[in-house]
């Protein structure tokens, strides 16, 4: 199946669709509902609503690449293995500045502003946790230090996770990498 910037899709064996935001050669990137860009194999997305339109040569080559996948997958602990490692390996970004959080923060003090940050903070937490995701880094920038002092005051306050500052080749000072311990 092909894919193009702007379709709506839907991951196959996952709870995610977005839309197509970045398509390369191996690689379809897409935008979630909860903003999170996420990477996938084409042969791991359905176009959004077309599943119920799918005809028989459809389902042939979906079997066919559903064969292709088994084959480099043979059990499906393996594949599980395989979704974990996937998983592992992605990082979940979430941008704290409100301009990203919201459309028009005009009227907001810097107190709304903040609550608002937080919030966000632990709606992605619980998320990530849900979905089992790995590592998330929060980028904070740099400022005053408030919102990053903040950050560490939340997660200081959950037991599964440790967090540290991230990569400064690719942030800066600016941002904080959590790595939640799923049990």
């Amino acid at each position: 199946m092909s894919f193009k910037k702007g379709d709506f899709v839907e991951v196959i064996d996952e709870d995610f669709s977005g839309e197509v935001v970045l398509v390369t050669d191996d690689l379809v990137t897409i935008q979630t509902n909860d903003d999170f860009l996420l990477e996938f194999s084409p042969i791991q997305l359905i176009h959004k609503g077309n599943h119920q339109f799918l005809n028989a040569t459809s389902l042939i080559n979906l079997d066919a690449q559903h064969k292709i996948k088994t084959d480099k997958v043979p059990s499906q602990k393996a594949q599980r293995f395989a979704r974990r490692k996937e998983r592992n390996k992605s990082v979940m970004e979430v941008d704290l500045h409100i301009e990203q959080l919201i459309p028009n923060s005009r009227g907001m003090n810097n107190y709304d502003i903040l609550t608002c940050q937080l919030e966000t903070i632990k709606r992605q937490l619980a998320f990530a946790k849900s979905k089992k995701i790995q590592r998330i880094v929060f980028i904070h920038g740099v400022g005053e230090g408030v919102l990053k002092l903040e950050l560490e005051y939340v997660l200081k306050r959950y037991e599964d996770l440790t967090y540290y500052d991230a990569d400064y080749q690719k942030y800066g000072f600016g941002a904080t990498e959590v790595c939640l311990n799923h049990h």
